[in-house]
């Protein structure tokens, strides 16, 4: 879908005598949030208040010594983990008991986090940016998730289920391995059964356009988040409200992640859009990128070199091959 776009992308390449000229875009990121950051890095320059309990777990770490990091983060059962440093929702798994924990840290080969389960209703996604030199900013997109669900009939199992489902059933492999000690049950009629918990395409979710939603207020409340977050000026914020009002007064509501200047706009999918319309909205942002890597370069922040830049990428696409092939082992 963009290589029709990459000769603009080469171009901005060419005016900043930068391959990667993004990495100035936010200072105090890895490479900007384009590839390869690790989420300590993220959660760290927002208040603690902002985002769920989290700790943080090496693979060499004994088991006893994940017991007492999670309890003394406050955290209790069920909770989330995932990888440190991942992507599209891989190693991202609901955990239910220290049982569980333990199996999936004998599994792992990575430093990951465990982090509280929000159990807010809505989870959605804000796109914002703001140039450097400007008080306010912008939010060009505001869509909500739905996870990948199915809903029981009272007679149907949980694979007949999955298997009727229009979007589930092109996920067959990996829901019988994720599912694989329950997929026989009957799920009770009306139950909600989540196959996926994580909030995005590639793990099956379905976004819903929310941009009539879009106001003063939410620029407010993204505006001081910003500002409190040091230097996060492009990306897209995963999100956990209560509800959308509540939001838009700053109140009862957590930040997931924040995905830097590798971060689609999202809202051009399942919005409607047609393919030039979502081609226009990418070239929008990447020059709204472009303009603010710049202006931070020009005021002292300095471009990756080729040589580091090519090895970081090189290093963080094999990482990704290999924990996408990890995720599948269990």
């Amino acid at each position: 879908m963009y290589f029709p776009l990459s000769f603009v992308w080469l171009w901005y390449c060419i005016r900043s005598r930068s391959l990667w000229f993004f990495s100035t875009s936010n200072p105090t990121i890895t490479f900007g949030g384009f590839e390869g950051e690790c989420k300590r890095e993220m959660y760290e320059q927002l208040p603690d208040d902002l985002y769920p309990a989290t700790c943080y777990i090496s693979p060499d770490d004994s088991f006893e010594i994940i017991r007492e990091k999670v309890h003394r983060s406050g955290i209790g059962y069920p909770l989330v983990v995932k990888p440190d440093v991942g992507m599209k929702g891989l190693l991202f798994r609901k955990i239910g008991s220290p049982g569980e924990l333990k199996s999936y840290h004998s599994a792992m080969q990575v430093d990951y986090l465990a982090q509280e389960m929000i159990s807010l209703p809505i989870e959605v996604s804000v796109f914002y940016y703001r140039f450097p030199n400007q008080h306010k900013g912008v939010i060009t997109g505001f869509i909500k998730k739905e996870y990948l669900e199915v809903t029981g009939d009272g007679h149907s199992s949980l694979l007949e289920l999955i298997e009727n489902h229009r979007r589930a059933k092109f996920r067959m492999e990996e829901l019988r391995q994720r599912h694989q000690n329950c997929l026989h049950e009957i799920i009770p009629n009306g139950k909600i059964f989540v196959l996926s918990y994580a909030g995005n395409h590639n793990r099956g979710a379905r976004f819903i356009d929310l941009g009539h939603q879009i106001d003063e207020r939410l620029h407010g409340v993204f505006d001081t988040i910003s500002h409190k977050a040091r230097h996060f000026y492009y990306g897209r914020y995963d999100i956990k409200c209560n509800s959308l009002d509540e939001l838009k007064q700053g109140k009862n509501f957590y930040i997931l992640e924040f995905n830097g200047c590798g971060a689609e706009p999202n809202h051009i999918y399942d919005c409607d859009m047609s393919l030039w319309e979502a081609y226009r909205e990418i070239l929008f942002h990447w020059n709204v990128l472009f303009r603010i890597s710049r202006y931070n370069h020009r005021n002292g922040a300095p471009y990756w070199s080729f040589g580091r830049g090519f090895i970081f990428l090189w290093q963080a696409r094999r990482y990704f091959k290999w924990i996408e092939q990890l995720d599948t082992g269990f």
